[in-house]
């Protein structure tokens, strides 16, 4: 990060720390400064979730911080797997932004590797929650208690950047790099496919097998689990896996057209406006859309359109929710009035909560309208939706509701695509996995 950039940052930290004449909001405050600067204040912020507010022992990321101190479900020290694999990514961004150096983001990225060696796996796959101080699976729900594959790609992938930024460095560097490479290869890919089936399994518990029975087909979140399987050099599933699973031989596509933009691929539960902005996220925190295209779909084109039609939608506000406009958008799974829920255009999935992590992860697709969402969000809301780790989950203007709360879920992918968006630095380091490499061109991906 250039000086000038790092001390605006700081400057404007200093002043959300002073008191404002009007606390509710702090309308033209960014007027006044880049859009790099902009970013690098959302990005240290939201990268200090991943590091000041990591559960201690582990180093990993929590499931949730509530500034409020209330944790009804005494989870405070909870950690998810998921999340910290977006997590480690943030860790990354922020040695590259000057935000910790290199020594101090190696020490903490190898704790957590340690942590993770002696954590509960099941056929190398970790669980969604573990407690942080054990290592000891938390259930997600009652038969859910063993592995979650979904999870573990999203941990895999985030280790593999780690992987590759410190293989060539020195010894303690290339000893982390080493022992991620490890991890990586215990991960029985193929055994969740229950035996050589052509599609993967995303749950199994060591009390209930496969009685989660949940096939992992598109579309939604989870190419990435796809793309990680082909390519594992020790427990590959097949190609036919991706496209008689994933793919449905096919029954993927289904183009739709809202506002315009098309949508090549049919998304599970929402065929109509597409699912929430997460789907085009998770999987593209590695995985670079730009200029990716297999037979079903080009993934640039794709997400952009998906992000876009999320937008318009926002903009046309037909359910007439208060705050709604141009700057004020971004509809995904969050936390909401009625518990946590994934929101969505439509009639039943838009609930009048605006989740900031859905327009601001967004920008590798739509810069200026996430940008000026940004610049929105600090500006009109202020301290209300600006807090210690950045902005706040979601909130609702129709309800009057601005709650205190974080999830690493929608916290890590602010700070990793913004980066990818200014420097594309996780894309070239994930793209840059020979695996990876050889995993596309398996399953048919015609460039990257």
């Amino acid at each position: 990060m250039k000086t000038t950039a790092l001390l605006t940052v700081l400057l404007m930290l200093l002043a959300r720390s002073c008191p404002q004449e009007s606390p509710s909001g702090n309308d033209g405050e960014t007027a006044g400064i880049s859009d790099d600067s902009l970013m690098s204040l959302v990005q240290y912020r939201t990268f200090q979730y991943f590091m000041d507010g990591a559960e201690p022992v582990s180093g990993m990321a929590r499931e949730r911080f509530h500034a409020d101190g209330e944790y009804p479900e005494n989870d405070m020290n909870v950690i998810t797997s998921g999340g910290s694999g977006f997590g480690v990514m943030a860790l990354l961004v922020g040695i590259e932004r000057g935000f910790i150096t290199r020594e101090e983001g190696k020490a903490r990225l190898q704790k957590i590797v340690n942590w993770l060696e002696t954590a509960d796996r099941f056929h190398g796959a970790w669980p969604h929650w573990m407690y942080g101080e054990t290592g000891k699976v938390k259930p997600f729900s009652q038969k859910d208690n063993g592995a979650d594959l979904v999870e573990t790609a999203y941990l895999v992938q985030g280790l593999l950047t780690v992987r590759e930024y410190f293989r060539d460095g020195n010894d303690e560097e290339r000893k982390l790099a080493e022992d991620i490479d490890r991890l990586w290869k215990e991960v029985e890919w193929n055994w969740f496919t229950k035996g050589g089936g052509n599609v993967i399994y995303w749950h199994w518990s060591p009390d209930y097998g496969w009685d989660m029975n949940f096939a992992v087909e598109g579309y939604n979140e989870c190419l990435i689990l796809y793309v990680l399987a082909a390519s594992s050099p020790t427990f590959p599933v097949s190609p036919e896996a991706y496209h008689q699973g994933w793919a449905r031989s096919g029954g993927i596509n289904g183009e739709t057209s809202k506002y315009g933009l098309t949508l090549e691929l049919k998304h599970n539960g929402a065929p109509e406006y597409g699912g929430p902005l997460f789907w085009s996220h998770y999987s593209f925190l590695g995985l670079d859309p730009r200029n990716l295209v297999d037979q079903y779909a080009d993934y640039m084109e794709h997400n952009t359109n998906h992000a876009l039609i999320n937008w318009n939608w926002c903009v046309e506000n037909p359910k007439n929710f208060k705050g709604y406009n141009k700057d004020c958008w971004g509809l995904t799974a969050s936390y909401s009035v009625r518990g946590y829920a994934a929101h969505a255009p439509g009639e039943n999935s838009d609930l009048g909560v605006i989740s900031p992590t859905a327009a601001i992860s967004s920008i590798p697709y739509t810069p200026e309208q996430s940008l000026d969402a940004m610049r929105y969000f600090y500006d009109h809301y202020g301290e209300k939706l600006f807090g210690q780790f950045g902005f706040y989950d979601a909130f609702s203007e129709q309800d009057d509701w601005y709650p205190q709360r974080y999830l690493a879920i929608d916290q890590g992918p602010e700070v990793v695509m913004i980066e990818n968006y200014r420097t594309g630095l996780l894309w070239k380091l994930f793209m840059g996995c020979p695996e990876v490499q050889q995993g596309l061109e398996k399953l048919g991906f015609s460039s990257w």
